[in-house]
């Protein structure tokens, strides 16, 4: 854990609902306008000091999913033509409310 007045982590853990946790590049994660505000150093959250993120409202597979995105975005943000990330049919609804709760 760090303290408020050292660097923030390079890396963060997102934790999903069921308990799941998943860590990737802070850089990566404030892909999400909602991580990205959590994690604020300026903030008040405790997200902000631990690098931690517990999303109780996505499951471990929707939070997996989301952090491929979060990856194929970050890996492919300055190329044109990419091809669309491959998106099981049955988690499409969980991922759109996802994106629309993670401002993603």
């Amino acid at each position: 854990m760090t303290s408020p007045t050292s660097t923030p982590s390079e890396y963060v853990t997102l934790v999903s609902g069921d308990g799941f946790e998943f860590i990737i590049p802070r850089s990566t994660a404030c892909v999400s306008g909602t991580i990205r505000r959590m994690l604020d150093p300026a903030s008040k959250f405790s997200e902000a000091i631990t690098g931690r993120c517990v999303l109780e409202d996505l499951s471990g597979t929707v939070l997996e999913k989301v952090c491929e995105y979060f990856c194929y975005n970050e890996k492919n943000k300055d190329q044109i033509n990419v091809p669309d990330m491959d998106i099981p049919p049955e988690l499409c609804l969980e991922l759109l409310m996802a994106g629309d709760y993670l401002d993603a």
